[in-house]
């Protein structure tokens, strides 16, 4: 029904417009009495088999929803009721920043793909707190970053605010370095400045009474070089985990109108070089460390592609958005019949 009748007409109007209709509607519907079962009921896989154990988390299944999707943590409860294991928020910065300006968000139909530009547009750290702490059952990933106005010699700083702030209301963190609609900020995934950054959060983490994993989400952009540096800062800071990948600055490919927009690019196009970032880091690193995957993934076989390469779990943003809640009960039904 998503693909055949409400896909046609929300893909009529502005897809950032939208995509606020759209979260204001879904809650709405999880207002309606028994709304909340039929859901479950139509979308949920529920079987022990496909639990995880990732970086000491215990996971009911392996597919997320990957951060941008809710930024300021508005949904993350409705939207788990649409059979996600997990649940990724942010980006968030220490202060609310409006974004880049609009139009920022292009759909590119032809090649099932999105553009954006967004900006880590995000109401501030503090805001999503006081929503998080509303959580009761949903594990909750928090994807930390950078105000744009702060310099990189200072993001230190900012990330710190953030990890200080939301270490009570996530299970892990995400550092989100790669994102290239920040001016400036995937500079911080060259080697110095992201062991620093890195080992700065990981001596906090040291402190706290009981620690949570750290993640490092980088960019598909990156050469074998750099892949290789990160193997090593990961060995170095001793961080849990890596998310691969971001969204990518290449066009290569692209047939659409909007493939000239300035901004990230995710979807279909990026399926394949992210699955070839997941299986360098892991063959190169034997394995050192658990993987996120997410990048294109638009079908249950290009998940488990993504799993066969070294992905320990993987997310879902652009393919849950062309696909519908469908995917999610799709991957996870393909998952059953392979264990």
């Amino acid at each position: 029904m998503y693909k055949s009748i409400l896909r046609p007409i929300l893909f009529k109007s502005d897809p950032e417009e939208i995509h606020h209709f759209t979260f204001s509607s879904v809650r709405r519907l999880f207002k309606v009495p028994g709304s909340k079962n039929i859901i479950k009921k139509l979308y949920q896989v529920n079987d022990t088999r496909l639990e995880r154990e990732v970086f000491g988390l215990k996971f009911k299944n392996p597919v997320g929803l990957a951060a941008g999707f809710d930024k300021d943590a508005k949904l993350y409860k409705e939207l788990s009721h649409f059979g996600f294991g997990f649940i990724e928020i942010g980006t968030v910065t220490p202060k609310p920043q409006p974004g880049n300006p609009k139009k920022r968000l292009f759909r590119l139909k032809e090649d099932q793909a999105i553009i954006n530009r967004m900006g880590f547009n995000n109401g501030g750290v503090a805001e999503a707190v006081v929503r998080l702490q509303k959580n009761k059952n949903v594990l909750i990933g928090g994807n930390i970053g950078k105000n744009k106005v702060t310099p990189n010699d200072e993001a230190v700083n900012d990330y710190i605010l953030c990890f200080n702030a939301l270490f009570n209301v996530v299970d892990y963190f995400v550092v989100n370095v790669s994102s290239p609609n920040t001016p400036g900020l995937r500079e911080l995934q060259d080697k110095e400045p992201l062991t620093k950054l890195l080992a700065t959060l990981q001596d906090l983490n040291a402190q706290k009474e009981k620690r949570k994993p750290i993640l490092l989400k980088i960019a598909p952009d990156l050469t074998e070089d750099q892949l290789l540096d990160i193997i090593d800062i990961v060995a170095t800071t001793k961080i849990d985990g890596v998310i691969a990948t971001n969204t990518t600055i290449s066009r290569e490919g692209l047939t659409s109108v909007n493939k000239e927009e300035i901004g990230g690019l995710s979807g279909k196009p990026l399926t394949k070089r992210s699955t070839e970032v997941i299986r360098f880091l892991s063959e190169r690193s034997n394995k050192a460390f658990p993987i996120i995957g997410v990048g294109g993934i638009h079908s249950a076989q290009d998940a488990l592609e993504k799993i066969e390469a070294g992905a320990s779990l993987v997310q879902l943003y652009t393919g849950f958005i062309y696909e519908g809640p469908q995917l999610i009960k799709d991957i996870n039904t393909e998952l059953l019949l392979q264990a």
